[in-house]
């Protein structure tokens, strides 16, 4: 196929890759190798210590980012770009601030992609949007829950995409197989609304061990030391801390089941996909992204509070751990994530072409 001219676009708080803290960051990152591996010409505009392997860098940003003049110089320096890049690329996909799509969202011309990673949507700027620039724009997200209630209520406007986020299984060791009494884990930040309290009731309630990795920021140590320490013994409940990749991969593998027993409507937990890269189950409870990203039944159970989850947890042993990670694999491995944003890409240029 011919190669696109692709203009990624991201925030310029953090670079792209991300040295540390970045999932956005990361994710385009990920596209971005992608596209260029597959022979396409990308050029990204983000942070200036981007190393990302773009065909070209257009750097930008004015720290500390967040006063009002920065954030409008900030918009001008971005659509400038993209202003300048119009003529010249074939497709604008952009994962900032909607408003800085705003020079070129009348050039219905120009395909354009805007994505959104997080729950927060100004949904008045995606109708406007919408209506400037027509069938030249659509819209992704990391999973349905971002857009499905606003879209059902009438308020979404746009065309809407779902393309997961992605993991690199091939960092993961797929563990078949572990013992009758493997341990439970939780595994992200300590906070009340990931539900590090409710993985205790429910390991507590299955008879099974825990344990806890994960940072504790300070504005969570109250509810730490509240709900969570006390129940800290070393033997039933474990807590670790923070743990690299390494860890990671090695802590999921021996994982009877992730717990994901979550408050808050995440857009999409990339732990859940972690763990499935090892062939670990996912139980979860019903919120955000979880019903989408758990197979009920096959890569692990969405279970409805602490008792349903501690159930899910005695039937652990009827799944498949081999069919967890296969799953991951097709649902969840970067290359497929690629495919799909490329779909996406050529059918945004043909749409264009045609009503031209």
């Amino acid at each position: 196929m011919t190669p696109m001219r692709i203009a990624i676009a991201a925030d310029p708080y953090i670079p792209v890759p991300p040295r540390l803290y970045g999932g956005i960051e990361r994710i385009v990152d990920l596209i971005v190798r992608g596209m260029v591996a597959r022979g396409h010409h990308v050029t990204l505009i983000a942070h200036p210590d981007s190393t990302s392997p773009a065909v070209s860098l257009r750097p930008y940003g004015v720290p500390p980012h967040m006063t009002p003049p920065a954030r409008i110089r900030e918009l001008w320096q971005m659509g400038s770009a993209l202003v300048g890049l119009s003529g010249s690329v074939d497709i604008v996909h952009s994962f900032g601030r909607l408003a800085s799509l705003l020079p070129i969202l009348p050039l219905r011309r120009l395909p354009k992609v805007q994505s959104y990673q997080r729950m927060i949507v100004a949904w008045g700027g995606v109708r406007r949007a919408a209506r400037i620039g027509g069938r030249s724009i659509a819209f992704t997200a990391c999973s349905t829950s971002v857009y499905g209630p606003a879209r059902d209520a009438g308020l979404a406007g746009g065309d809407w995409h779902t393309i997961f986020n992605a993991v690199n299984t091939a960092r993961f060791t797929p563990q078949y197989a572990v013992p009758a009494d493997a341990p439970v884990m939780f595994l992200g930040r300590v906070e009340r609304q990931k539900g590090p309290h409710h993985a205790i009731a429910i390991a507590r309630a299955a008879g099974r061990r825990l344990v806890i990795a994960g940072n504790v920021e300070p504005s969570d140590e109250a509810f730490f030391h509240a709900e969570v320490r006390p129940a800290i013994d070393g033997d039933r409940v474990t807590y670790l801390g923070p743990i690299d990749d390494v860890r990671k991969n090695e802590l999921l593998g021996r994982a009877a089941a992730l717990l994901m027993p979550i408050e808050c409507q995440e857009a999409f937990g990339i732990v859940m996909a972690e763990a499935m890269a090892c062939g670990t189950p996912v139980i979860g409870f019903p919120e955000g992204s979880v019903p989408e990203v758990i197979h009920d039944g096959v890569t692990g159970f969405v279970a409805r509070g602490i008792e349903a989850a501690s159930a899910a947890v005695q039937r652990l042993p009827c799944l498949d751990r081999a069919a967890v990670r296969r799953e991951c694999e097709e649902r969840f491995e970067e290359t497929s994530i690629v495919s799909q944003y490329e779909d996406l890409y050529r059918v945004m240029i043909d749409r264009v072409r045609q009503a031209a």
